[in-house]
């Protein structure tokens, strides 16, 4: 059985001796030691609808979209992909954990035999971990990402942003938005501290510099509030005093959620958002109440402390919140997407047992299409499901990841 310790190694010790420029020919090199005789890496764009090749050594690759292609099939299912009339060629998912980077092309004779699964799994694994590690010392992975210009604005948001997809064994939260370059006022940010893991979803008033300006602020003032271990009504006051003292007459909408991922129980305070749907069982069971506080920055308004919401969760529920932006979008005839036709959406991805990530992709690309790509304003979601697991690492098994 070919063991890819050999090639894993070799990769961990000799990357950091190189800028992300070189990766491309460290993985060509290290692939005779899981016998291919080509390793070639894919990246998914800031949109998630092409797989851009990082080549070098003299390899030559086109561009694949994810919607009809092998390797985009590996990207949205996160399972390793192979073709009859390919049989020296297998799609391994890239991933860092959860989150999908893109996919990882073998080459070898020995492709078609299974057992060629778990080293090429490994290398990739491996390789997704370099990769992050060693991008920020270049621009080459940046670059390639890009099918556009980026604007300042949204070059400040995703600067700030965590990864988009984050599991443990007992939950899964995963986000996406759009325009991925040009979006400016929607952010938003998560972390588990033991037991709790804590999320933020921001919509920012205004466009451009002075959203995504402002939704700089607001994330940083929302993580300083969690870091100084401050409750979530202290939190959402904090972040609240900081729009006001810094950006007087600006204002932010919220959802600042508390998950106790041991026991289910939701704490949840609602800024003046749109409402977060709780879904059970693939079906939409009601909207979460609120809001429960008024817009961060408007406080001095109201006597009233922002109120926090409490909710049992049932194992394998699931949290869906989102921006206005997706809602609001507008056909050509100007009907709106809606809060039923997003419910209806995301329960038939759900019911096809798509994969969280890739639920939350569809959802944005149906989103675009349905305002015929042309966002009137930021579009963000994102998914928050608790599944205390049966067995270790049960959430891997959900997100195709072979265990052992």
């Amino acid at each position: 059985m070919v063991d890819a310790g050999e090639a894993a190694r070799w990769l961990q010790l000799n990357a950091p001796r190189g800028g992300p420029d070189e990766l491309s020919l460290l993985v060509t090199r290290a692939a005779p030691a899981i016998g291919a005789t080509e390793v070639v890496i894919y990246l998914a764009d800031y949109t998630q609808s092409v797989l851009v090749p990082l080549l070098g050594a003299g390899l030559a690759r086109d561009e694949l979209t994810i919607e009809t292609t092998l390797a985009g099939r590996a990207f949205t299912s996160l399972d390793v992909q192979r073709a009859a009339e390919s049989p020296d060629r297998l799609w391994v998912p890239l991933l860092l954990g959860c989150e999908r980077l893109g996919v990882l092309e073998v080459v070898s004779p020995d492709a078609g035999d299974a057992a060629m699964d778990a080293p090429a799994w490994e290398l990739a694994v491996n390789i997704a971990q370099v990769l992050v590690n060693r991008r920020l010392y270049g621009d080459v992975v940046e670059r390639m990402r890009r099918r556009l210009p980026m604007q300042v604005a949204a070059e400040i948001v995703w600067g700030l942003l965590p990864p988009l997809t984050f599991a443990t064994d007992e939950l899964v939260i995963t986000a996406i938005l759009e325009p991925c370059y040009d979006v400016g006022g929607d952010i938003f940010d998560y972390a588990l501290n033991g037991d709790v893991l804590s999320v933020g979803l921001f919509d920012t008033c205004g466009h451009g510099i002075k959203a995504s300006t402002l939704a700089s602020l607001v994330v940083s003032a929302y993580r300083n509030a969690r870091r100084s271990g401050l409750d979530l009504a202290d939190t959402a006051k904090s972040i609240d005093r900081w729009v006001h003292s810094e950006h007087p007459g600006s204002f932010a909408t919220a959802l600042l959620a508390e998950l106790d991922r041991r026991t289910g129980q939701l704490r949840i305070i609602n800024a003046g958002h749109p409402g977060a749907m709780l879904l059970r069982d693939g079906k939409a069971i009601r909207e979460l109440p609120g809001p429960t506080a008024l817009p961060l920055g408007l406080g001095y308004l109201s006597a009233n402390a922002p109120r926090v919401h409490q909710e049992e969760l049932h194992p394998g529920d699931r949290i869906l919140a989102y921006t206005d932006g997706i809602t609001d979008a507008k056909s050509a005839d100007g009907e709106r997407f809606g809060l039923d036709r997003l419910v209806d959406f995301v329960g038939r991805a759900l019911n096809d047992g798509l994969p969280s990530p890739e639920t939350m992709r569809r959802l944005v690309r149906a989103v675009l299409a349905y305002q015929d790509d042309q966002l009137d304003d930021d579009a963000t979601a994102m998914f928050l499901e608790w599944r205390p697991p049966h067995l270790p690492l049960a959430h891997l098994s959900r997100l195709g990841v072979p265990q052992g």
